[in-house]
């Protein structure tokens, strides 16, 4: 039988160790944060629905989005045993320039409407973790205001080359004169797709006070207070050309654009150019062909084509045949460091997140980046740490199965 006692006043003592309570309501809530699931779930809260479903939605059945988060979590690891991995490098050499995380912000459109902060808070949070910075062409803080609010860190600027070419030039100039050292040439939006979300909330740039939205508004009033009480929304790097709202994003779809719209950007433009968009192991060899400096396997998050491949799918197989004669790099549906990992194992050289990022904006500000940043740093360094290895270079296919649910079915047809 176990000996009973009371328990002894000095030993309970010992137990309790109160907690100051921390009076700073952000840091609070940041703090419990441990997942970027976990700051999506504090931005779906703090945020009014149509912004939310906006940032958090894709296009039509949002298939493609669905499938990509599921690539990811359809992956099994192998670590290495007694393989000593006490300190853990994740920097990575990418693109002419050092990173000290295999990942980077990617662009974002509209980035002020999710929390007023908006690309200022981003750039300042990647200039402060030492990772890139993207600006897009529809962004809400002009270039010269990125740069000033990341003036030594690594900036990049993705372009949508417009109906109105002239309009497009002029900013890759000004992205040039702000010394960005990496340009994005967009090609997977030639026509909008079809955002049924954002339809069935009568979502609009700016928000429109209706009676949904005032309803919607009454438990966030401080996004309200944000919203009314800075700057006008608006494309920062678009706000000379006198165009609406709605004609700016018509302009920026031009389902017209070609090799030679390609090839006029890379004789302008003095740094690296990437091509963002690409779908398919011939399209991405094409594009070596053409000499371009690297690619981005992406299908916009899923908001353009549903049903469109899976970045993370076609990864490997791309970067076997040209992995060795250009930069890869892969985005969509990354919500995690392992996915991270993973990504850098199929032989990605890196990798950009962007919901992440705007989960974290919307829960928090710039506390809110810097939080997802450390989120994903921490589980970055513990998977690496956990499958035995130092260095990303260490890194390797056989640390990684994508387990497939959906395979081509392959069938004979009577002629």
């Amino acid at each position: 039988m176990m000996k009973r006692q009371l328990p002894r006043p000095s030993e309970l003592l010992e137990l309790v160790q109160p907690r100051r309570p921390d009076l700073d309501l952000r840091r609070r809530r940041l703090s419990r944060a441990l997942t970027v699931e976990d700051l999506r779930t504090i931005a779906k809260r703090r945020t009014p629905r149509a912004v939310f479903d906006y940032t958090d939605g894709a296009a039509e059945g949002e298939i493609s989005l669905r499938r990509a988060r599921q690539a990811f979590n359809d992956v099994e690891l192998h670590p290495d045993i007694l393989r000593p991995a006490e300190h853990v490098d994740t920097s990575i050499d990418i693109l002419g320039g050092l990173s000290s995380l295999p990942f980077g912000i990617a662009p974002t459109g509209f980035t002020r409407l999710m929390q007023t902060q908006g690309e200022v808070a981003g750039a300042g949070a990647a200039g402060a973790a030492g990772i890139p910075f993207t600006l897009s062409t529809l962004g809400t803080t002009s270039i010269e205001d990125v740069r000033k609010a990341n003036p030594t860190g690594r900036n990049w600027f993705q372009l949508y080359v417009m109906r109105e070419r002239e309009i497009s030039y002029g900013l890759v100039e000004r992205a040039a004169a702000a010394q960005f050292d990496v340009l994005q040439f967009t090609v997977d939006t030639p026509i909008a797709g079809a955002r049924l979300r954002d339809k069935r909330n009568g979502f609009s740039i700016p928000p429109q006070l209706t009676m949904a939205t005032i309803a919607n508004a009454i438990p966030r009033p401080w996004w309200w207070y944000d919203f009314l009480t800075t700057p006008k929304l608006e494309f920062a790097s678009l706000s000379t050309t006198n165009g609406t709202v709605g004609e700016l994003l018509n302009s920026a779809m031009d389902p017209t654009i070609s090799f030679d719209d390609l090839d006029v950007i890379r004789s302008m433009w003095p740094g690296k150019l990437v091509v963002k968009g690409v779908q398919s192991l011939a399209d991405a060899t094409r594009l070596v062909e053409a000499g371009v400096d690297g690619i981005i396997l992406s299908n916009h998050g899923g908001r353009q084509l549903d049903r469109a491949p899976v970045p993370f799918h076609l990864l490997p197989q791309v970067s076997r045949e040209v992995g060795s004669d250009t930069t890869v790099m892969v985005d969509t549906g990354i919500m995690s460091g392992a996915d991270i990992v993973a990504s850098i194992a199929l032989g990605a050289d890196f990798t950009l997140v962007g919901r992440a990022y705007l989960y974290g904006l919307m829960a928090g500000g710039r506390a809110g980046v810097d939080r997802m940043i450390a989120i994903l740093r921490s589980e970055i360094e513990r998977t690496m740490a956990l499958l035995g290895v130092s260095s990303l270079a260490e890194l390797e296919p056989r640390h990684v199965t994508q387990l497939h649910r959906l395979q081509p079915l392959t069938t004979s047809h009577p002629l």
